[in-house]
């Protein structure tokens, strides 16, 4: 008899990369040169890097996915390794290199630009899953990166009654099928209007939900913080303020105090505030997983720091009744 999968509070479905990362003073118009300030080769990846910040806040973590057998992979897995993830039922391609991205970060503003790779050997499939695995945390975390699996796991996941969190930012093929099996999306800026067409992002999250029968739909929105929707009622946080030095990772860190923030069964607000405060304090450091603090300094900076208000995101209070949106 098949040995029983042991239990953790997170599943993770997704993306390991390795990047390398180049900072420059700004961003160089077409066909000029720039100066190049430092370069450096760090982990990264939307599942993996939010697991790292699930493990430093506690939680017991799971990835999935599948590694290359190159350098670059086996320095992937290292990472993993350091932060006690378990990686046990993630394969490893022969002859394949991982995936792997290239980040220009401008430190004028430490926003980044990013050219990626992947080997098409990497993608998971849904009859490569194991359900009992799938389902052996308490949330299960996907990227939707590959849809069809994402969706597998998704299913199983909310059949078992589990949490469903999903960091989305690419409309992928499919990924209509993946929303409806979501408990919470919390999305990139652009990803809501590419789905539904519109502008404003209040509009944005209520048809999500009442398209696809997501209870709870948010956004991150860079240094002006993020915006949720929860049974009818929308809770606005603004970013707060730090000495940026490279964006990469921030939504990867915001999206790992998310689900802490969801199993400690924190009040939207405190929850969206801590996510908000532990993405700014990575900010302040290069790499995606570059400056990941502890629960106690992203405490500090609630307490004390100031905050980027946008005031577009805080009204309306509550979904309009012509939006059709239902609350659960």
């Amino acid at each position: 008899m098949a040995e029983k999968v042991s239990s953790v509070d997170v599943v993770g479905l997704g993306e390991n990369v390795m990047d390398t990362l180049l900072l420059v003073d700004r961003y160089p118009a077409r066909g000029t040169k720039t100066h190049l300030l430092t370069s450096s080769r760090q982990p990264g990846g939307q599942v993996a890097s939010a697991l790292v910040a699930c493990r430093h806040l506690g939680l017991k973590a799971r990835y999935l996915g599948k590694f290359g057998d190159d350098a670059d992979a086996k320095q992937q897995i290292r990472s993993l390794k350091l932060e006690s993830i378990d990686f046990e039922f993630c394969p490893t391609v022969s002859n394949c290199q991982g995936r792997t991205s290239v980040i220009i970060v401008d430190r004028a503003t430490g926003e980044r630009t990013i050219y990626w790779n992947r080997d098409a050997r990497l993608a998971v499939k849904p009859e490569e899953l194991n359900q009992e695995v799938i389902c052996s945390g308490r949330v299960l975390f996907v990227d939707g990166q590959d849809v069809e699996a994402s969706t597998q796991a998704a299913k199983w996941a909310r059949e078992a009654g589990l949490h469903v969190v999903a960091d989305l930012d690419t409309l992928q093929p499919g990924i209509e099928n993946l929303l409806p099996h979501l408990t919470h999306l919390i999305a990139s800026k652009e990803f809501p209007r590419k789905v539904t067409g519109a502008y404003k992002m209040q509009t944005c999250l209520s048809q999500l939900h009442k398209n696809f029968g997501i209870p709870t739909v948010g956004v991150t929105l860079g240094p002006d913080g993020a915006l949720l929707l929860d049974k009818g009622e929308f809770y606005y946080s603004p970013g707060y303020r730090v000495a940026a030095v490279d964006t990469t990772g921030a939504g990867d860190v915001f999206h790992g105090a998310f689900v802490y923030g969801l199993l400690q069964g924190w009040a939207w607000e405190k929850t969206l505030d801590f996510c908000n405060a532990f993405a700014a304090l990575n900010c302040t450091a290069i790499g995606a997983r570059g400056s990941i603090r502890t629960q106690v300094e992203a405490e500090v900076l609630m307490e004390r720091g100031s905050r980027n208000v946008n005031e577009e995101y805080r009204a309306p209070a509550s979904v309009p009744e012509s939006s059709g949106a239902t609350t659960q």
